[in-house]
């Protein structure tokens, strides 16, 4: 099964459904899965005494509190009606990241066949019971998280036949030095379930990575340009790298083949040119013995193996050779 690779648009939209409309393109451009998005209603959600995060407050307008910043961002519920629909149209997949119980009710209304849990969402009890009162797959994002909280969170959601994991770290963008990718290696061993990556770095070598350790879902962030206004365009994909990440992960997907070591059929036909034979180092005459002062080995691999080499030294010539000539015995 391949790699299923979700396209974040999450809020880079800014609000406009325009935009996201744009962002739908773009997905469908690169030939990712799904495009993903997040339905929240504001008043739900944050307090009117809620800080920004010190990311937002770099990337956003300094004044105002995260509530007045998210309900700009904010898309209507019939916004994502229509944005459904022009996915399902530009045949792509479509999901969202509920953020309250309002807007589970309402995703339930939509027919996902996916939802997206948030790392912030994950010890939110009665967010995560909402969840589980559906019959959808859910993605469930780890970042954050101590085991012990993804332990509980599992429990609360009930069907594991139904769950995916995601690695995360939810700074944005997430340094280098603290990705940890080997901690899906411990999320796999641990919870047996199907494992993936979240990724908030810039650029697009994690992800890759992870493919090749194993992800089964891939999860970046993108947006029309990163110069735009907003939270997380900066920790974002542009068009052009969103496509770079799609074909490198599905060239890494071939490349990780069959797990067998064995000749391969593109290969197969190098072997006698790269490989070697026994040859005369010298002219040899019929009766010498064959030494290493007249015998030498080089290419190509149409005569006696080299692997022979001590099976053939102390026989006798049985005919003239010339130097360079494939010894036969």
């Amino acid at each position: 099964m391949k790699v299923i690779i979700i396209a974040e648009a999450g809020v880079n939209h800014n609000g406009n459904i325009d935009l996201a409309k744009r962002l739908i393109d773009v997905a469908v451009a690169a030939k990712v899965n799904y495009v993903k998005f997040q339905t929240w209603k504001s008043e739900n959600v944050i307090s009117r005494f809620a800080p920004k995060a010190p990311y937002q407050k770099l990337n956003t307008s300094t004044e105002g509190s995260m509530l007045e910043m998210e309900k700009e961002l904010e898309l209507t519920f019939e916004d994502f009606v229509l944005l459904k629909e022009y996915s399902k149209k530009s045949g792509i997949g479509f999901i969202s990241t509920p953020f309250d119980i309002e807007s589970i009710k309402f995703l339930k209304e939509l027919k996902l066949e996916i939802v997206k849990i948030p790392s912030g969402e994950i010890t939110n009890l009665p967010y995560l019971e909402e969840i589980a009162r559906a019959s959808w797959e859910i993605i469930l994002s780890t970042g954050m998280c101590k085991i012990s909280e993804i332990e509980a969170a599992i429990n609360i959601l009930g069907n594991r036949n139904k769950l995916t994991l995601l690695h995360c770290n939810s700074q944005y963008p997430t340094p280098y030095n603290d990705v940890n990718l080997r901690a899906m290696n411990q999320l796999a061993n641990i919870f047996k379930l199907p494992i993936g990556l979240s990724d908030h770095t810039l650029g697009v070598e994690v992800p890759i990575a992870a493919v090749a350790m194993g992800a089964k879902v891939i999860e970046k962030h993108f947006t029309l340009s990163r110069d735009m206004q907003g939270p997380d365009h900066k920790a974002s994909l542009e068009p052009f790298e969103l496509n770079q990440m799609v074909q490198a992960i599905r060239n890494i997907e071939e490349a990780m083949g069959f797990g067998e070591k064995r000749v391969t059929d593109s290969e197969r036909e190098n072997i006698v040119v790269a490989r070697k034979s026994i040859v005369a180092k010298t002219t040899i005459s019929k009766g010498d013995v064959l030494s290493v002062d007249n015998l030498t080995t080089k290419r190509p691999a149409t005569g006696i193996s080299p692997m022979r080499w001590y099976e053939i030294l102390g026989s006798k010539a049985l005919r003239d050779f010339k130097e360079d000539e494939l010894i036969e015995v």
